[in-house]
């Protein structure tokens, strides 16, 4: 206990910068889990489509829905990471400083 408060001025930042990482990746990887569930879904398609089990109209209609979905997710991942913004906390004798990530 009482090397957790005398570490705690170093720890406690480091474990803040290692949470907001796991919850970045996290984030991330679901984001790119769904685009990649809507390629294998146009993947099927076209591969229905190849042995004729859905007709060229069908398949046209379908594919198309499928490629906005992915531009929509595509743009939407862009426009996160372009809205992130960064805080810069500098400690009062200046020596040591971190950033965080500010998400709307």
């Amino acid at each position: 206990m009482l090397f957790e408060l005398l570490t705690f001025p170093l720890s406690g930042p480091l474990g803040g910068i290692v949470w907001l990482g796991e919850q970045l990746l996290d984030r991330a990887t679901s984001e790119l889990d769904d685009i990649q569930n809507v390629q294998k879904q146009l993947l099927a398609l076209q591969l229905a489509f190849d042995m004729g089990d859905i007709s060229e109209e069908d398949f046209e209609m379908q594919e198309e829905e499928l490629l906005l979905k992915i531009q929509a997710m595509e743009e939407e991942m862009e426009e996160e990471t372009e809205t992130e913004e960064f805080e810069e906390f500098v400690s009062e004798d200046g020596l040591s400083s971190f950033s965080v990530v500010v998400l709307d």
